[in-house]
């Protein structure tokens, strides 16, 4: 009972890892050969070396550890080339022997460069080239590097290639080719090593005879070679060719389609690299070198063989006393390989005959084995390129039945999975298993989704839930069985799944993914993930957003292009749900591009595309870069359709071209790709002469020849010039030739306005471009000589005349004519004359009344004489241009009622010549303008007072104007007045109107010819609403009353009054209306000062002032100025000068007592903005008290801080039609001043002085505006 136990736990030696088949150390390196196994007991290690007994201890320089076959040599330590050999390592314990492969150890010294004598590579331009590297030879190929002294990288293209070998081949060589520093560098990464060549010159020879020639393949030799390929390597064909110019390599297989392998082109094109050989490449390839010369090809046969690899292995197994064991042993591999077998290490041919033993075909069959036949047994097969072997363990031992897995297992599956009951048993003989539904008779073997292993596993397929309940596994012949519990529950179903997105760079894409599973297993868990690989929410980043049931990618990208994946996990089972997301976007640059059939003319331009990103390629553009018009500027050359990927492109001589590709597709240009290789044109003679070749005079003696440059691609050999030629026209002279680098070209000492033949003609060091175009050139202009006469005006409207004269001779213009300038002065406005002759009389007359009524007189400058509405001696100039030969014009922007004088000159490209005879005429009169804005004021409720100004344009005498008026009703206007006035007046007052009436006015002027357009305005006969006036303020300790006054007739016009001090912040009252008059402000502080400002309709204030409440304040005691001496000074200064000004006022008033007409015109203020007495002219009233009058002898300026000036220049008189003046004996005016003075720069008086807290009201009841 105690043994079988042991016999069970008991496990053969199992090789678990060792070294590689080859392995290659260097003397610098430590050397390890690997050997690891395990079993039960545990396994000793022994080895053989070239076939020989090798033990490691017995060497001191090997160290081994106990337990494990592993030895290592330590590097400085000797030489170790002593220990190359071929290895086997054996692990055995007393069921057997395992053994690994054969392991080759190579050792070599450190790679070092032979020292050789390297003569320098002198060739001519355009010869081929090959600069050789020749590294140490070495088991394991070194990287070849071709650098210069300062370790940069030597720059290859498909004209400079590396070979494979690490040679440096130059299909031709160019002038920049020469260097004293080829260096070639080795890299042995296996020994750590970089070795460096003695540096290589090359001196390249100029020529002027450099002919081009036909490709010759530099690599391999001759014109076919073969290769043998092992299956599953990759295998690299090369093909290097030189010749001029450089030639372009392809690649073909000639037996079948080259697409259809795995391959890679690298190295310009040199280089074939079939990836994963498999037995579909083998066959016949071709590699052809061409260019516009010729070309030449390879042949290269490929043979795919493979080393051994197993189709069938045998297997590990417990047997019984008596059974019949066959193991088989497959391989396959080209050629077939051989097999071979061993036990325990021994070969099968060296061990004792057993009849019980026999080999068929790759198989060994053992019959009756006893316990004896336990080992391990050894198939090793081998071919030319390898072997592999086998280790197989076979244990005979007779044990009983038991079974291994525990009893009440219990299964979990959801529906249309595999149920796998397990029922490991175990002895031997192997037990014979069997399994059972509970409460269902028969073996399940019957039932067709159910299958059951030799391992006593029970497979049940498409479980459904059905298949829930428990199931029995028995030991046939015995006692023994377990019971199992499968639980079938519903399957995890994906109900809303994600959806294909197409999407541009920058927009967010959403995938849905929602998901049902089973109640009583657990929730499912959600993971997303994108090309297989996990997303996970960062939150370093918000790129992810993972929600309850979608995924969103923010600002997607070409790198989130891919297959979405909703995996959903539960306890169970798995699902999942895919979408793609697209990235359209702009193309990727094309790549590889590549010069073919190189001509003189043109070339081939071959490339690869780049990836679209899911937008098809709609064009390819070609640009081209030449070092004549500046490297790193690039121009378009050609377009070629999306689905071709090669284009002719045309050629200029004398040219070096670099080319690039740009892809462009429906969202953008990709970049550009990188240039192509270079190439030149030879040069030629020019192919066309410049264009737009043209002669004209800058002066009277030269012609000066110019002409559209040729671009620097069009000169076509070095040396370029333009010959320039000329001749008088019609001589039949020879020509004048000279050159020049560029235009002009300037011919001196010529005849004024000669006509000369000319030509010019691109000139280079081949040869002269074709025959040039001649064309027509004139030498210099002089100024015309004659001025046009008969010079006529015919009279077409007040506005419009009519000019018209003779031409002047056409040799007495010295040019090509270009026309006529018509010169048209202003000498006087008639109409300016005419008003400013009734403005001096009117000033007459008002002077004289006031001399003799003892008033002081008004000095006032008489106006001068004023032409054209300027001051005098300012004229008005229009200059009119004809071109060509006219002889006529209409001139229609004349002023009526006007003198002017004409004069015209004749004009070429040098100027104008002598002026015409001055020539004066005048415009008629014609009807007056619209006269200047109306206003108007309100005395009563049914008077209005209409003021205008005389029109801008008066054009004529001005005979009087018409004013007429309706009143409006709903049904449109009903009868007014049609009144005729007189010239002087500038106002008129219309008396018995509504008040409560709307009324049109109409005003027009008239002149002799007629009357002119009128101006309308409709007026109220209540005024609107002004701001409040005679504000004042009663102070208390926390308050301040504020009083106004209303403007009589006038609407309520709403304000408010804001308040603030140096603690309080503005504040605002409600809003308040002029109708109101009183208004008290509280929630002040005592004995504090505040700023009262008033306004309305959200505009700036209107009236602003300061105020002081009653009660003590806080006290603030200061050091300040008004302590100082200076302040106090200054105090009694002002105070004395006042007092002065109060005398002088009072001197004043005492002479007369009243005030001149001026001084009350100068005072500035609205006359309607105080009541009147019936008192003199000068004396203004004040509303409140006499003593009011006495402050100032100047009235004081409103509160607008505007003196307006009103009306016009006429004087008292010309009031007369509407003012009833009179005079007291004194001479002083007695009656209503209603209006407001015409006068400009007048105004009103006020009635009373202003101030903060009697303020005048800025818009006091007046005109009308």
């Amino acid at each position: 009972m105690g043994r079988r136990p042991e016999e069970r736990d008991k496990q053969p030696p199992n090789i678990t890892s060792y070294s590689p088949d080859t392995h290659t150390a260097f003397s610098s390196d430590d050397i390890t050969l690997t050997c690891e196994a395990s079993g039960l007991p545990p396994p000793t290690f022994r080895w053989e070396k070239d076939g020989e007994v090798f033990d490691p201890q017995s060497d001191p320089r090997l160290i081994s550890q106990p337990g494990s076959g592993t030895f290592s040599v330590a590097s400085g330590n000797g030489h170790i080339s002593k220990y190359q050999g071929k290895y086997r390592c054996y692990a055995a314990n007393e069921l057997g022997t395992a053994m690994t492969n054969e392991i080759q150890l190579i050792t070599e010294s450190p790679p070092k460069w032979q020292k050789e004598r390297i003569n320098p590579a002198v060739v001519e331009e355009g010869d081929s080239v090959v600069l050789m590297c020749n590294p140490p030879q070495s088991t394991v190929p070194p990287n070849i590097h071709w650098m210069d002294m300062n370790l940069k990288h030597i720059e290859e293209s498909k004209r400079v290639t590396k070979g494979h070998d690490g040679n440096l081949y130059f299909s031709n060589v160019l002038d920049s080719d020469s260097r004293d520093d080829y260096i070639c560098h080795a890299q042995f990464l296996s020994a750590r090593t970089i070795l460096q060549k003695e540096p290589i010159r090359l001196n390249v020879t100029h020529t002027n005879a450099m002919k081009n020639r036909e490709p010759k393949l530099l690599l391999p030799k001759g014109s076919k070679s073969s290769y043998i390929a092992l299956k599953g390597k990759n295998l690299t064909l090369e093909c290097i060719a030189e010749g001029l110019p450089t030639p372009v390599v392809r690649w073909e297989r000639t037996d079948g389609d080259l697409s259809l392998s795995q391959y890679k082109l690298s190295e310009y094109h040199t280089l074939l690299q079939l990836i994963n050989v498999t037995h579909g490449e083998d066959g016949e390839y071709k590699c052809t070198a061409s260019n516009h010369i010729g070309s030449a090809s390879h042949m290269f046969t490929v043979t795919v063989q493979a080393a051994p690899y197993w189709s069938k292995q045998p297997q590990n197994q417990l047997y019984a006393p008596g059974e019949t064991v066959k193991l088989d042993c497959k391989a396959e591999g080209i050629p077939t390989p051989t097999l071979s077998w061993r036990i325990n290490g021994i070969p099968l041919e060296e061990t004792d005959d057993e009849p019980r033993r026999t080999l068929r075909g790759g198989s060994l069959v053992l019959k009756d084995v006893q316990p004896g036949d336990t080992a391990v047994y050894q198939c090793e097969a081998t071919n030319e390129h390898g072997t592999i072997l086998t280790n197989t363990y076979i244990y005979v031992v007779e044990l009983p039945a038991q079974i291994l897995t525990p009893d009440k297992q219990k299964y979990k599956v959801v529906e249309g999975q595999t149920a796998n009951l397990t029922c490991n048993a175990f002895g031997s003989p192997k037990p014979q298993l069997t399994w059972e539904r509970l409460g269902v008779e028969g073996m399940l073997v019957s039932e067709p989704r159910s299958a059951q292993f030799p391992n006593g596993s029970l497979l049940l397929s498409n479980a459904s839930l059905l298949d829930s309940g428990n199931y029995i596994c028995s030991v046939d012949g015995s006692n023994a069985s377990i019971t199992a519990q499968l639980e079938v529950h519903n399957r995890t179903v994906v109900e809303v799944r994600p959806v294909e997105v197409r999407l541009r760079p920058e927009q967010n894409a959403v995938f849905q993914c929602e998901v049902v599973s089973d109640t009583l297993l657990n929730p499912p868990q959600i993971i997303w993930k994108m090309n297989g690989n996990k997303i996970s929410e960062s939150d370093d980043s918000d790129k992810y957003t993972v929600g309850e049931s979608s995924l969103t990618v923010v600002s997607v990208q070409l790198s989130d292009e891919g297959v979405y994946t909703c995996n959903a996990v539960t306890d169970l089972d798995y699902v999942e749900a895919r979408a793609s997301l697209t990235i359209e976007d702009r193309p990727d640059p094309p790549s590889e591009l590549q010069l073919s059939d190189e001509q003189d003319r043109s070339v081939t331009l071959d490339w690869i595309p780049g990836d679209s990103h899911n937008s098809p390629v709609t064009e390819f553009v070609v640009e081209f870069e030449e070092l004549r018009l500046g490297p790193g500027t690039w121009h378009v050359l050609r377009s070629v359709r999306g689905g071709q990927s090669h284009t002719v492109l045309p050629l200029e001589p004398f040219a070096t071209y670099r080319f690039r590709v740009i892809a462009i597709n429906d969202l953008g240009k990709s970049e550009p790709s990188a240039p192509s290789d270079s190439i030149t044109t030879p040069p030629a003679v020019p192919d066309t002469n410049p264009s737009n070749v043209r002669g004209n005079g800058t002066a009277e003696d030269n012609m000066v020849i110019d002409w559209e440059e040729l671009a620097p691609l069009q000169h076509n050999a070095p040396g370029f010039q333009y010959k320039v030629m000329w001749r008088e026209a019609g001589h039949g002279s020879d020509w004048h030739v000279n050159y020049t680098a560029m235009p002009p070209f300037k011919v001196m000492g010529t005849p004024t306005f000669t006509q000369y033949d000319i030509a010019v003609q691109a000139v280079n060091t081949v040869g002269l471009g074709p025959p040039p175009n001649i064309t027509s050139g004139y030498s210099g202009e002089g100024l015309p000589q004659e001025a046009p006469a008969s010079v006529g005006v015919e009279m077409l409207s007040a506005t419009s005349v009519k000019v018209v004269w003779s031409p002047v001779e056409p040799r007495t213009v010295r040019g090509f004519l270009l026309g006529y300038k018509i010169y048209i002065m202003k000498l006087e406005d008639f109409s300016i004359t005419h008003a400013a002759r009734r403005k001096r009389q009117s000033q007459r007359h008002k002077l004289h009344g006031e001399r003799e009524r003892g008033r002081e007189r008004r000095g006032e400058a008489e106006p001068e004489d004023q032409d054209r509405g300027g001051k005098k001696g300012e004229r008005e100039e229009h200059v009119y241009t004809v071109p060509g030969s006219q002889t006529e014009k209409q001139v229609d922007d004349l002023r009526p009622f006007s003198r002017y004088r004409l004069e015209i000159t004749a004009f070429n490209s040098r100027g104008e010549g002598p002026a015409s005879e001055g020539d004066t005429f005048k415009t008629p009169e014609s009807v007056p303008g619209k006269p200047q804005a109306l206003r108007f004021e309100s005395p009563s409720e049914t008077v209005l007072v209409v003021h205008w100004a005389p029109p801008r344009q008066i054009n004529g005498v001005l005979r009087g104007y018409r004013l007429q008026y309706q009143k409006i009703v709903d049904s449109g206007t009903s009868v007014g007045a049609d009144l005729k006035l007189n010239a002087s007046v500038s106002h008129y007052t219309v008396a018995g109107l509504d008040s409560h009436g709307r009324y049109r006015f109409t005003l027009a002027a008239m002149t002799t010819v007629g009357e002119g357009p009128a101006i309308m305005q409709d007026v109220d006969t209540i005024l609107d609403g002004v701001p409040p006036y005679n504000i004042s303020m009663s102070e208390g300790e926390t308050l301040v009353n504020v009083s106004w006054e209303q403007g009589r007739r006038y609407r309520n016009l709403p304000f408010h009054i804001c308040y603030k001090n140096k603690n309080v912040q503005e504040r605002c009252t409600e809003r308040l209306n002029t109708t109101q008059g009183f208004y008290q402000l509280g929630g002040l502080q005592p004995g504090s000062t505040y700023t009262l400002s008033f306004n309305y309709m959200n505009s700036t204030d209107f009236w602003k002032t300061v105020v002081q409440t009653k009660g003590p304040g806080l006290a603030e005691v200061h050091g300040g100025f008004a302590t100082q001496g200076w302040f106090i000074g200054l105090i009694s200064a002002i105070v004395l000068l006042l007092l002065v000004l109060l005398i002088l006022c009072f001197i004043k008033r005492s002479k007369g007592g009243k005030y001149s007409v001026k001084d009350k015109e100068e005072a500035h203020v609205d006359s309607e903005a105080r009541p009147m007495k019936d008192e003199t002219f000068g004396e203004y009233r004040s509303l409140e008290s006499d003593n009011e009058e006495k402050r100032s002898c100047v009235s004081q300026r409103s509160l607008s801080g505007e003196v307006k000036a009103l009306g016009s220049v006429d004087s008292l008189a010309e009031y007369g039609d509407s003012v009833d003046a009179q005079f007291n004996e004194d001479g002083s005016f007695i009656g209503q001043y209603s209006g407001k003075r015409e006068s400009a720069g007048v105004a009103g008086g006020s009635s009373g002085n202003a101030s903060p807290i009697n303020p005048v009201p800025p818009f006091a009841p007046g005109p009308l505006d």
